[in-house]
């Protein structure tokens, strides 16, 4: 039996300090995205387009009056992308955006987001640099990871693997490999060690390891560790991404992605596992 003062497991419920945090992390991040150049926009809870971002069994589905599947948002980033460049982008310049909303999956989750999508520049340094600005604001420094989805899928066509095993962390299927080049880059966390192991990995890791390289040393942040093997469950990230962990919270996502051939960038911060960490903090 349900109770009159029970709410849905995965909803959210904010009130007194909860609700006082949240709105001044909002009201923080939204000022300073618009010192930034981004312009708010908040798109609609329902989508047709939500499985390009996640498997269908993710997403909660239902019918439109003509019998199309439509989803509850479970996902901004490519929603955004597609009602700007098919729909607002005919009208108007503006390619920088964010947004502060939830999104829901499957079966009762809801996720309170605040991110944004640059789709004039593809340079992810800009992107990342903004993110460390909102946190900074918020006074949050949690750990910055760097990674390149490129090279685990490199290494799974190169040595023969299952791309699962990247997907999973399954760390011991690699070093089981026992390939010198192999287990010092899965051990690589140290921008300082890149250099290291360069003239000895594939040239087709080096080049993406370069990427990572240049990215780290465009930023400056203390807090920031590497992470070459780490694979994105997210379907549109191409390239470099990063990701803010705290006492292994996910704080945040962002990285660079390809929606029909508009290259972009963008981040997402978890409003809910931030204003744990302030509740933490206090």
């Amino acid at each position: 039996m349900i109770q009159e003062h029970e709410i849905p497991t995965g909803s959210r419920l904010y009130f007194q300090n909860s609700a006082k945090i949240k709105r001044e992390i909002e009201n923080v991040s939204a000022s300073t995205l618009e010192e930034l150049g981004y312009a708010e926009i908040v798109t609609p809870h329902f989508s047709y387009h939500q499985e390009r971002s996640y498997a269908r069994k993710q997403l909660l589905s239902f019918s439109d009056t003509k019998n199309n599947t439509l989803y509850l948002r479970a996902d901004t980033t490519i929603d955004l992308a597609r009602l700007i460049t098919k729909r607002l982008g005919r009208s108007i310049d503006q390619k920088k955006w964010f947004y502060i909303q939830p999104v829901f999956t499957y079966p009762s989750n809801e996720t309170y987001q605040i991110g944004c999508e640059n789709l004039e520049n593809t340079d992810l340094r800009i992107t990342l640099l903004d993110s460390i600005k909102v946190l900074n604001n918020i006074n949050l420094k949690p750990l910055l990871q760097i990674s390149n989805i490129q090279i685990p899928k490199i290494l799974s066509e190169l040595l023969g693997l299952e791309l699962d095993i990247f997907k999973n962390s399954n760390i011991q299927k690699l070093l089981d490999l026992n390939l010198d080049w192999l287990n010092k880059l899965t051990n690589l966390q140290n921008i300082n060690e890149i250099e290291e192991i360069l003239d000895i990995v594939p040239m087709q890791i080096r080049v993406e390891l370069e990427k990572i390289e240049a990215l780290c040393h465009d930023i400056s942040y203390e807090n920031l560790v590497i992470a070459p093997l780490y694979y994105a469950k997210m379907n549109y990230y191409d390239g470099l991404f990063f990701r803010y962990i705290k006492e292994n919270e996910l704080l945040g996502l962002g990285g660079a992605y390809n929606y029909e051939d508009v290259e972009a960038t963008g981040f997402a911060l978890y409003v809910d596992k931030i204003i744990e960490e302030k509740i933490k903090d206090e």
